[in-house]
This record gives C-alpha cells, structure tokens and sequence, in this order.
C-alpha cells in the first residue's frame, strides 16, 4: 500500500492485463457512475454492468445478469455489491433496477455444464448470454473482475467492480435475486437439502445433507466435498 499527498492510500494492482483496474480510491468510495460516464464521453451509448453469483456454490446454476442503467435517473437508493445487502433491501432495489434500466437480462449455465465445461468457463458462458438478450445491444461493457476474449464488444474489467461501478452493482443485485428465488423454488423439489437457505453454498449443514442423503442432480459433481 503507498499513500498519495490527500492522505489516501491506493491500491496498486500488477497485472500483465492493463485492462484490469482496481479502482484507487474503491476502499473509501461508494458505488457511482465514474466508469458508466467516462465510457458514455468516449461515444459509447448503452453500458452494461456485468456480474455473476453462485460461481461458489456446492449446486444449482451459476447466473450472471447483464443491466444498462439509465443514467438519466438517480442511482438506487442504497445501490451497492448484493452481498452487503440485506435480502428485504435486495428485493426492493431488484424491483426498482428492473423498472427503470433501459434493458437487463439473465444467464445461467446448470450443474451438469459446469462440471462439464467447469466453472471459469461456465461463468463466462452465463455472462455471455446475458450480455447477448440485452435489447438495445450494450457497446460497452463493465465487468466485475473477469475479461470476455470471446467477445468483441469494447469492455472493461474491474476489481471489485459491484462496489464501485452502479452498473456493476445493478447487475449483482439481479443476479443475485433471481438465483435466490430459482434455489427456493428447487427446495420444494428437494427439501432434504435445504437450499432455500444456504442458496447452495458450502455450510455446515449441506454438507451434512450430502453425507445423509448424497449427491442430487443439482449438485457440481466436480466440486470437491460433493462426492
């Protein structure tokens, strides 16, 4: 860490990809709309933030979620990462994204191809037909940490970014929302598990549930502690 004359220390990233960024003040800062604006003066005109969630989970898909915000309109009140988001408060900001993005879409990739394809891959496949339903077509991209080579569209990949971008942030709050609500409804099916509370994710207690009653078919059978 090395810190500047105003007193802030920066965060510097050595990366052989410049394209990647943490942003030197996304420590102290809260979610704006630097990067949506600094793409829209270089001429483009629909930016979409890009983020994913359940990359971590024992099953269930991996989803991202693709949002162009309409900068038109004042950011969400209490916008930030999903994660640092109480579920009441993610479902009240979900509904609001969606009334006034100019367009947002979701992708997701199931347990099967992820542990076909595995899941960097899987990941970036979700992103990508999220990115490819957004109706107008983004010619911008901001993406939380990953870079997509397969895709030609001008993009930007940043550190941290559904803390510091709002386009980010939007799509985080999504994605996150919609896999919530799709593992709820999967708990019906499977209540052994419990996945309407741990959303797939490692605990104590689904690990438990694997012991008891094995893998089901939701589970990434290529992930360590499944089988």
């Amino acid at each position: 860490m090395n810190a500047d004359s105003d007193g802030f220390s920066r965060l510097i990233l050595t990366c052989a990809d410049s394209s990647i960024r943490i942003h030197p003040y996304s420590f102290y800062m809260a979610v704006g709309i630097d990067f949506e604006q600094k793409a829209i003066a270089e001429g483009f005109r629909f930016v979409a933030g890009v983020d994913e969630v359940g990359r971590g989970c024992l099953a269930g898909a991996v989803v991202a979620a693709a949002v162009v915000l309409d900068l038109s309109k004042p950011i969400p009140v209490g916008l930030n990462d999903s994660k640092k988001i109480s579920a009441k408060n993610r479902v009240r900001l979900d509904a609001e994204i969606r009334a006034n993005a100019i367009c947002y879409a979701v992708g997701q990739i199931e347990a099967d191809e992820i542990d076909r394809i595995n899941i960097l891959q899987a990941t970036k496949k979700a992103m990508i037909s999220a990115i490819g339903q957004l109706v107008p077509a983004a010619d911008f991209l901001l993406i939380d940490a990953l870079q997509l080579k397969e895709l030609a569209t001008p993009q930007k990949a940043i550190i941290h970014g559904d803390a510091i971008s709002a386009s980010i942030a939007a799509a985080s709050i999504i994605a996150k929302t919609y896999r919530d609500n799709l593992m709820a409804e999967l708990d019906v099916i499977y209540p052994e598990y419990g996945f309407a509370k741990h959303v797939g994710y490692g605990t104590k207690a689904h690990f438990e549930a694997i012991r008891k009653h094995g893998a089901c078919l939701l589970h990434r059978k290529s992930f360590r502690g499944v089988l």
